[in-house]
């Protein structure tokens, strides 16, 4: 970080006006475009799977403890290597990581659509594509951070993350209508061809940009378990999670038994569009917090989602269109804080980090999604969703608190309460 960037000054790192800020800019506009339709394609895969899931069973005759251990397979290759690939995209070219994360990723997801007969075949093949897809998501975050000046890397990010909601609500769409209108393989086959043209889209369509910096050390970087903002960044991430997760995990449960909500697709497609509303809340909150501030808008957005959780399990009640329009409203106040977060990580720890750092809250977020659920459930079984909803909420204050934190342990802030960072001191 520059000693202008320290003070808090507003800094664009380009070139003076002219052609080459006019090329800058270019290169900024493809490199989020392209990164963001590569993880679009290769999103698709990631939730294939859980779309044609009730098929699957019927074939194969699955219990639902198999069923579950399949969905897991993705996750738990995504969390083995997610700490490999910022390492990798902190000291290789994210635009090849990426490639070649997206092709690996739909190559086993090809082969469970073709050859996959069973739970332990089934299992290794998205356990593989989880593997690769950790090669997507985080690289494509750094690639764009190198691109794209603190001032406006909350919207970038934001158009970024905001692409892996829509993919994943899409997915959901996509793959059930190809499902029922051919077969469930040829669905997960046509959800995961798309990621094998990432390669030409990366490495065809983008640059690498300028001044990007590589780290010398080791890994892992256990500097960053010294940095204060850091930390406090990722607790907010994590318990983001908890109640993010928490909410899709269960939602269709509480929505197939809503009294208003009749059967059939008509709860998937609420659940996908909510995901897709998550979307644009991803984009709406990276967006404001370029404009008022991180920490306002993840605090913000963390009280909005609190009050949701607390009430939503007493509003299953409602008529059909006042719940579908809550609903849609949850999953985008949900989302608000998932840009801001990733954003202050990529701020608060030196450049040539960022993957690393990245990867390290990645981690440790998705660890919590496999608690929440389970708490959740627990309290179902004891007292119904409207107890069993505030444990969602209670995530979302000690993101609050995270927050707190995190706004005293930053080490500097920008003009007009803007919170971005460098190292602490």
């Amino acid at each position: 970080m520059s000693d202008a960037e320290r003070t808090g000054l507003e800094v664009d790192p380009g070139p003076e006006p002219g052609p080459g800020r006019r090329n800058r800019e270019h290169g900024q506009r493809r490199a989020l475009v392209v990164t963001a339709t590569a993880l679009f394609l290769s999103v698709l895969v990631w939730f294939n799977y859980p779309a044609v899931l009730p098929r699957v069973i019927d074939d194969w005759g699955l219990s639902g403890i198999e069923a579950g251990v399949m969905f897991g397979a993705l996750q738990a290759g995504y969390l083995t290597a997610i700490l490999p690939a910022g390492w990798l995209a902190d000291r290789r070219s994210p635009r090849w990581v990426v490639s070649i994360g997206a092709v690996g990723t739909a190559l086993p997801s090809l082969a469970f659509a073709a050859v996959a007969d069973g739970v332990v075949l089934g299992s290794l093949l998205r356990f593989c594509s989880g593997l690769f897809v950790a090669g997507v998501y985080i690289p494509g975050m750094r690639f764009l951070s190198d691109w794209f000046p603190e001032s406006v890397r909350g919207r970038a990010l934001g158009l970024y993350i905001g692409t892996f909601e829509l993919g994943s609500g899409l997915s959901f769409v996509f793959a059930t209508t190809a499902a029922t209108a051919v077969d469930w393989r040829v669905a997960v086959g046509l959800t995961s061809a798309g990621a094998l043209v990432v390669p030409l889209l990366m490495l065809g369509l983008t640059q690498a940009p300028p001044g990007r910096t590589e780290p010398t050390g080791i890994f892992p970087d256990l500097g960053l378990l010294r940095n204060r903002a850091f930390l406090a960044a990722t607790a907010v991430y994590s318990f983001h999670n908890w109640e993010l997760f928490g909410v899709r995990n269960w939602l269709l449960a509480f929505l197939v038994v809503a009294p208003a909500i009749p059967g059939g697709v008509l709860p998937g497609l609420v659940v996908g569009a909510m995901v897709v509303a998550s979307g644009v809340g991803n984009v709406a909150g990276g967006w404001l917090s370029d404009r008022i501030g991180r920490t306002r808008v993840l605090a913000g957005g963390l009280v909005a989602s609190a009050l949701c959780s607390g009430l939503f399990g007493l509003l299953g009640g409602l008529p059909a269109g006042l719940l579908v329009t809550v609903t849609l409203g949850y999953g985008f106040v949900l989302a608000v804080d998932s840009a801001p977060t990733s954003t202050l990580v990529t701020e608060v720890v030196a450049d040539e980090r960022v993957g690393a750092a990245l990867s390290v809250q990645s981690l440790t977020g998705f660890s919590t999604t496999v608690v929440s659920p389970v708490v959740f459930g627990l309290a179902l079984d004891r007292r119904g969703y409207a107890v069993a909803f505030p444990t969602l909420a209670a995530g979302a204050l000690a993101g609050l608190i995270s927050v707190a934190i995190l706004a005293q342990s930053l080490p500097w802030r920008a003009e007009a309460g803007r919170a971005v960072g460098g190292e602490p001191e």
